[in-house]
């Protein structure tokens, strides 16, 4: 099936009760059994089934077999936010003295939960740019994880994910992606080698702002070296579902950030118009973007762009589209939050990947608490300004940001 017919079509996709076309939501803390002995097995892993919403839920469930058949994982574990994905998704794997490397082009939050690793005795190395060239120097005996975000948020940097996924498996290095912004329909990370896939869905899964949501994906692939990944040591004999199960029966379940039934819902009901609103987002972009760089007072940052670095590798990777970002550098700090404010159509909020355009001055906002250095590594100056469009349509998008500028 292609991308569409799968969201509505796919194996992943059972029969739901009462004939409902979505899975029911499963508004519960607790599931009864009619025995001790059966709610025993399904504690003890000895039987399927749900006994507290914390550590299973039927809808939970849905959402989860949803992404990892988009994804063509083996498994996958939803969480309450983004950001709760990240977090564990790398503390089940990484303890005292092991070392990350990550770019420097990060969403500001993740920035910060690194800083916060450090209280765990987890150091992190931070590349220019997640490529050989910048990878290979910062790798020490105790590097664990290469951690980046397929299309940098804000940044607009993009990594060849063959080439460094290749490049890390010969050396027995765990490669964790961050694909929010590029979402399924643009690139499979796991058919380029990447091992872990991260989401925040409350961004384009989700795709209208109603929900938090987060959710990891393993492809099953990576081979495990337990003497250097120790804490999968009492799952070696689940073999490729040993991160899985070493993340559903440990450090997932027991930092409680479980995924509500209802924002797993409304997930799963965003889910299925994924490649619609892509498309047109995608579309939006590069027309603004492209009639924005028109302009002589403003800087336009979007990788189909001609003068993006990445344009090639966007085109190749990401078949012809850019992703629904792009940032726009005004001259001062003064013009960009004035320009902002003119706009009729731009949405003022933090979050990207909702149906309407947002806007948003990253450097008082997600990146308030890192200093200039690591703002600035991350494309993030006084005057920049990220942009996460819409579906609106793009001729009112163009006209709205170019009479801004002009009154500006």
């Amino acid at each position: 099936m292609k991308f569409n017919t799968r969201l509505l079509h796919g194996k992943s996709i059972e029969e739901y009760p009462y004939g409902s076309t979505v899975p029911p939501i499963a508004q519960t803390s607790a599931f009864s059994y009619e025995s001790s002995e059966a709610l025993e097995k399904v504690f003890s892993n000895r039987a399927p089934g749900f006994s507290y919403t914390r550590i299973g839920n039927p809808t939970v469930a849905a959402l989860e077999r949803r992404i990892n058949e988009l994804e063509g994982g083996i498994g996958a574990v939803a969480a309450s936010s983004g950001m709760s994905a990240v977090t564990l998704a790398l503390l089940n794997v990484l303890g005292q003295g092991d070392e990350i490397i990550a770019g420097s082009g990060l969403f500001g939050g993740t920035l910060d939960l690194l800083d916060n690793l450090t209280s765990f005795g987890i150091r992190t190395r931070f590349a220019a740019h997640v490529d050989i060239a910048h990878v290979e120097p910062l790798i020490r005996e105790n590097t664990k994880v290469i951690f980046a975000e397929i299309i940098g948020n804000p940044a607009l940097d993009v990594v060849d994910i063959r080439e460094m996924a290749s490049f890390l498996h010969e050396r027995g290095i765990l490669f964790i992606v961050d694909a929010t912004t590029a979402t399924p329909y643009l690139v499979k990370p796991f058919e380029l080698g990447a091992d872990i896939i991260v989401h925040s869905a409350s961004k384009y899964i989700n795709g209208n702002g109603s929900a938090i949501a987060g959710i990891i994906v393993d492809s099953g692939k990576f081979k495990w070296d337990i003497s250097r990944y120790p804490k999968l040591a009492p799952f070696k004999r689940m073999g490729p579902y040993a991160y899985l199960a070493s993340l559903r029966n440990g450090i997932w379940r027991n930092m409680g950030g479980c995924l509500s039934p209802m924002n797993a819902y409304l997930c799963v009901t965003g889910l299925e118009t994924l490649g619609l609103r892509m498309e047109r987002e995608c579309s939006n972009a590069l027309r603004l973007a492209q009639a924005l760089d028109a302009r002589e007072d403003i800087s336009v940052n979007y990788p189909l762009l001609p003068e993006s670095p990445y344009r090639d590798l966007a085109e190749a990777q990401f078949g012809g589209r850019g992703g629904a970002i792009l940032t726009l550098r005004t001259g001062s700090r003064d013009r960009a939050l004035k320009f902002m404010d003119r706009l009729a159509l731009g949405v003022k909020a933090t979050n990207i990947g909702d149906i309407r355009t947002l806007v948003i001055h990253p450097a008082s906002t997600i990146y308030i608490h890192s200093d200039k250095e690591a703002r600035e590594a991350a494309g993030v100056y006084e005057d920049t300004i990220r942009v996460s469009l819409g579906i609106e349509n793009v001729e009112d998008l163009i006209q709205d940001f170019s009479d801004a500028l002009d009154c500006v």
